[in-house]
């Protein structure tokens, strides 16, 4: 078994992948960064629903991604803070990811949240990717 040195990367090729294949549902190794990602990709309407499947040895999220159409509701997913280059931004330095069409995914001293709420919050954090 080989060590896996991004994780969150990982999940963002998944879903990418899927996506180009058109596949309905996929599976991700379980953490709770993962989960705490896609729990905020359901709440902003990118992906139908996930759930924790233990049935094999290791746990695993099921996501099951939403289609509008024969189109993917993800257009696009980028990495932003990697492990060989971290990026942090204070709260007035949060970025608008397409003009506000889009969502920056942040890990802030309170949890994984949105761009948005940690504006509102007025705390800052680790960018971790961008979705839109």
């Amino acid at each position: 078994m080989s060590a896996l040195t991004d994780p969150i990367a990982d999940l963002l090729t998944r879903i990418r992948n899927a996506m180009q294949v058109n596949k309905k549902e996929f599976f991700v190794p379980y953490s709770k960064i993962k989960s705490d990602i896609v729990a905020i990709l359901k709440k902003e309407g990118y992906i139908t629903d996930y759930e924790l499947d233990n049935t094999e040895t290791h746990p695993r999220l099921k996501v099951a991604l939403r289609y509008v159409g024969k189109a993917s509701a993800i257009v696009g997913l980028r990495r932003i803070s990697r492990p060989g280059l971290r990026r942090y931004v204070g709260s007035e330095e949060i970025p608008r990811v397409l003009g506000g069409m889009g969502i920056a995914i942040l890990s802030t001293s309170r949890g994984v949240m949105t761009g948005h709420e940690a504006r509102r919050q007025k705390i800052g954090g680790e960018i971790l990717a961008y979705v839109w």
